[in-house]
């Protein structure tokens, strides 16, 4: 492994060899693979602890740990965040889904020692026309910004191509969360803030691992983290939605280490 010249809040930033990128293929297949596994259990009537149990059951099956267990003090495999939570929300066996709720679930299997990090959101049975577009529109956004990565390009660039998207459709970005470098280590250099300037900021070189995971409100950008120190809500109640890749810069472009085996996502 070696560390680009270029520095974050004075800490370098890694570049990956080719044996790193096959160790993470493998841990973004089961991160992948474990969403995938879900998704037919996201229905009405079901509890996010459920749901948190099955993920952590497949991910286990499959090798992995969950990363999130004891990071920081938090106990679940999985974050899922319902309708207004913006991220972090604490899967429990008293919370039920209904229908027009829609669901980010976040997974971040470690599989011999490398995370593989990602999170899509869900809608449950039919969903209002608003709330279809803000997932829709969010996903979007995040393929948006993954199509800016390249060498030479800049976060800025991945940035302001999220941001475009998401005032296009009338949303905002939320901006006191962002991606981040991935690899053995959890949370790593870079940041990926989910706005900003395009040529602006880190400029991207191969081997570079990072998420690319913008979160989008249908009202303000604005935020607030409740009492149990996880849960982090929009400040208006509106909705907000989520996805998450986890990828490389490449010699020509990116790879996405979580993509789903799913014929239709």
């Amino acid at each position: 492994m070696r560390h680009s010249t270029q520095t974050e809040h004075g800490k370098p930033i890694r570049l990956h060899d080719e044996a790193d990128f096959a160790a993470m293929r493998l841990a973004g297949k089961l991160a992948a693979q474990t969403l995938d596994y879900i998704t037919p259990f996201v229905k009405p009537g079901v509890s996010t602890g459920e749901l948190d149990r099955l993920c952590e059951e497949f991910m286990r099956a499959g090798g992995g740990i969950p990363a999130t267990i004891d990071y920081h003090g938090y106990k679940h495999a999985t974050c899922i965040s319902v309708n207004h939570v913006v991220t972090h929300g604490i899967p429990s066996f008293e919370k039920k889904l209904k229908v027009g709720d829609i669901v980010n679930i976040d997974v971040t299997p470690k599989l011999h020692g490398w995370h593989g990090d990602s999170s899509r959101t869900f809608k449950v049975g039919k969903v209002s026309i608003q709330a279809g577009r803000l997932v829709d529109v969010t996903y979007e956004s995040m393929m948006v910004g993954i199509n800016k990565v390249k060498p030479g390009a800049t976060l800025g660039d991945v940035g302001a191509a999220i941001e475009a998207v998401a005032r296009a459709a009338g949303y905002q970005s939320v901006r006191d969360f962002c991606g981040h470098g991935t690899g053995e280590v959890f949370h790593d250099t870079p940041q990926v803030i989910h706005y900003g300037k395009a040529g602006t900021g880190v400029v991207l070189e191969p081997g570079m691992f990072f998420t690319i995971e913008p979160m989008l409100n249908a009202g303000s950008f604005e935020v607030k983290v409740l009492g149990d120190g996880w849960t982090t809500v929009t400040k208006d109640h509106s909705l907000s939605a989520q996805f998450e890749h986890t990828l490389a810069v490449t010699q020509t472009g990116y790879e996405i280490f979580t993509l789903s085996e799913l014929p239709t996502a």
